[in-house]
């Protein structure tokens, strides 16, 4: 009845896990407790767990990415504590198989499960704003997309208390991933937490495309639209584009570990070569598909702090459709090692080394940006400027690594494992981190405390270069990754000091916790109900803080990229029409998150053979599918009366603000 299942499955044997269970048990049931106590729970389903408002999944992609932050940067902890406590061949504290799982655990986690999230939060809140649309094109597929996303996060979890995770690193290559080699359940979960959440964002992709296409604001030109949202949609071209190619690479290698085919292994026609060119054809893409909305940020913010329009937009947009098509072409310089002829090496490395010149491009932007501004150095913006320092360290590694004679030195080792956090936290990370506090009070209403933002983003900045240079230095020593522990006494020294990183960044991510404790006690202070905190530029700063639930009562016209920048020149900002129409809008659904969970057990019976429970979820799916396309009671209008309330509101509020700042 439960196929493999068994109680051995659990590891009772693993003193670290069960104490991580039983801390997660007990934030669980206080969470539930003041949940029930406060009488709460109608609110969180009403409100936001069958919510199809873009504002609102916005948020709960932040939470959700957030969280896993919170779990991938543990393991990263307990990574760079066993090197350095592994030295001099000791063993350290962790199993070699513990450590196996746990640096794939890491990469999934903070490339699928927290960089994808975050992005895509942050696009949820701010990208339909500043186009002037009500929501996004499909409403109840921007949810399924969500929970598909949680279905993900929740299987990689269940993997920690229930079997095992994939001891093969986040790249799962066969022969390693085959069934001979990885005969458990770990393999099984990598698989189909990719495949559920991948499915997920790529309908993401897919909805924000038709979004950025149909429903822009009359008047408002491709070439007129902000730039957060023209990089947004390049990575959404990345997502439509690539994410079936990770689809279809891990349906065949399910179909060698289920029904014995022989895709990827050497016997019966197969070569794991195959699996290695159609992982980095998603692979790499996917590295843009993480940086390009950072990029946007960036922009976003160092026009509005520094007083001036963005340096250059246009160049700026086919930078970054540049940077989207180069981004495509260069996935074989992942395997300079592998065999190709010198010719295909030389294609890619030169490929490779062209992507950084839109990149320096969009770098220079942002300085001539800066040139002659009147720069504020508020947390967005020292983001920002860490950003551009990291990320440049990063890009010059990068073209290093372009070469194929220097990747043949120094491929596989931590050289690599640097460069890629260079630009992936540097870059991506940074940026989302950027956006959270530069749009986080049209999401809630009121500022975040500049004092512990600014500590936060001291500890992580140092923190990282602490953390990561000695990586480089230890690269061109010939260390290699993926190893639990060390015999060579040279190379002690740089270890503990990028143990010592680690903690200095998690400094960092406790301020941002305080941080946000901190802002959420004194939120009447740092409230403000105009929409324009921080002086925005685009159009969602033209709405309140946090918009109402129909965003725009009157489709905005625009004119130019900063549209909300010259209504407030004009005098027109905030200007309140005769009469309102009724508002169409979508009700809520619970269909996403019954669809959700529903498929977090298909893929939980997929992984133990339970075959009733995957026949059982798949047809209850489906038939919740058909029964939400055959719902008649999807949509309801707001009344004219009801929108004028709103709005008398949002102006009192102005002028109330207007009144407190004279």
């Amino acid at each position: 009845m439960f196929g493999k299942l068994t109680l051995d499955a659990v590891p009772y044997h693993e003193p670290i896990i069960m104490i991580t269970l039983a801390i997660v048990a007990v934030i669980g049931a206080a969470l539930a407790i003041a949940i029930t106590k406060y009488q709460k729970w109608g609110v969180l389903w009403h409100d936001w767990i069958t919510s199809v408002d873009h504002k609102r999944l916005g948020v709960m992609y932040i939470v959700l990415a957030l969280v896993m932050l919170l779990r991938g940067f543990a393991d990263a902890i307990m990574m760079r504590t066993q090197l350095a406590a592994a030295t001099n061949g000791a063993e350290g504290y962790l199993p070699p198989e513990h450590y196996d799982q746990i640096f794939t655990a890491h990469g999934v986690i903070m490339i699928i499960f927290m960089a994808m999230p975050f992005m895509i939060g942050l696009m949820n809140i701010v990208l339909p704003l500043q186009i002037g649309a009500r929501d996004v094109a499909f409403p109840f597929l921007n949810n399924l997309s969500f929970w598909l996303a949680v279905a993900g996060a929740l299987l990689v979890n269940i993997s920690l208390g229930v079997g095992e995770f994939a001891r093969t690193g986040w790249v799962a290559y066969p022969p390693l991933s085959e069934l001979a080699y990885s005969p458990g359940s770990g393999v099984d979960y990598y698989i189909w937490a990719l495949q559920i959440s991948g499915i997920g964002t790529t309908l993401t992709g897919v909805n924000f495309l038709v979004t950025v296409m149909k429903m822009r604001t009359p008047g408002m030109k491709l070439m007129e639209m902000p730039i957060f949202t023209w990089a947004c949609t390049w990575a959404n071209v990345l997502i439509v584009a690539s994410f079936p190619i990770l689809t279809g690479a891990l349906l065949m290698l399910t179909m060698d570990r289920y029904f014995d085919f022989h895709f990827f292994t050497n016997d019966l026609g197969g070569n794991a070569m195959m699996y290695i060119n159609l992982f980095w054809a998603w692979g790499h893409p996917e590295v843009y598909i993480l940086v390009l909305p950072a990029f946007g940020i960036f922009s976003e913010i160092m026009a509005t702090f520094s007083g001036k329009p963005l340096f250059g937009y246009k160049s700026m947009v086919w930078a970054s459709g540049s940077i989207a098509i180069l981004g495509f072409i260069v996935w074989l310089h992942h395997f300079f090692t592998m065999g190709s002829s010198a010719d295909v090496n030389a294609f890619f490395g030169v490929m490779t080394m062209i992507i950084a010149v839109p990149t320096g491009v969009k770098l220079f932007n942002w300085l001539f940006t800066m040139y002659h501004g009147r720069v504020q150095f508020t947390p967005p913006v020292l983001w920002t400027l860490g950003f551009m320092v990291t990320f440049s360290i990063g890009g010059m590694t990068g073209v290093l690594l372009a070469v194929p004679g220097a990747d043949y030195v120094l491929h596989n080792s931590l050289f690599l494992i640097a460069h890629f956090h260079n630009t992936i936290i540097g870059g991506a990370v940074f940026g989302y981190l950027a956006g959270f506090s530069y749009w986080f009070p049209k999401a809630m209403g009121y500022k975040l405390d500049e004092k512990w933002g600014k500590r936060a983003f001291w500890f992580w900045q140092i923190g990282f270069f602490v953390a990561f240079m000695p990586l480089y230095v230890l690269g061109f020593m010939g260390m290699t990754r993926r190893i639990n522990h060390t015999n060579n006494p040279d190379w002690n020294i740089w270890l503990y000091i990028a143990a010592v990183g680690g903690f200095i960044i998690a400094l960092g991510i406790l301020s941002q916790l305080i941080q946000l404790y901190v802002s959420y006690k004194n939120r009447e202070a740092l409230k403000d109900t105009t929409g324009d905190p921080w002086n925005g530029r685009t159009l969602e700063w033209s709405t309140m803080s946090p918009p109402q639930f129909y965003n725009f009562a009157v489709d905005p016209k625009t004119d130019g990229v900063d549209a909300f920048h010259g209504m407030k020149k004009n005098g027109t900002a905030y200007q309140r029409p005769g009469s309102y129409a009724p508002i169409h809008m979508p009700r809520n659904t619970s269909a996403g998150f019954i669809m959700g969970m529903l498929l977090t057990a298909f893929g939980f019976g997929f992984i133990w053979h339970i075959w009733w429970l995957v026949i059982a979820t798949f047809v209850l799916t489906i038939v919740t599918l058909i029964k939400r396309s055959y719902d008649n009671d999807v949509d309801y209008y707001v009344q004219p009366e009801e929108i004028e309330k709103i709005e008398g509101e949002h102006l009192a509020a102005i002028q109330q603000q207007s009144l407190l700042k004279a």
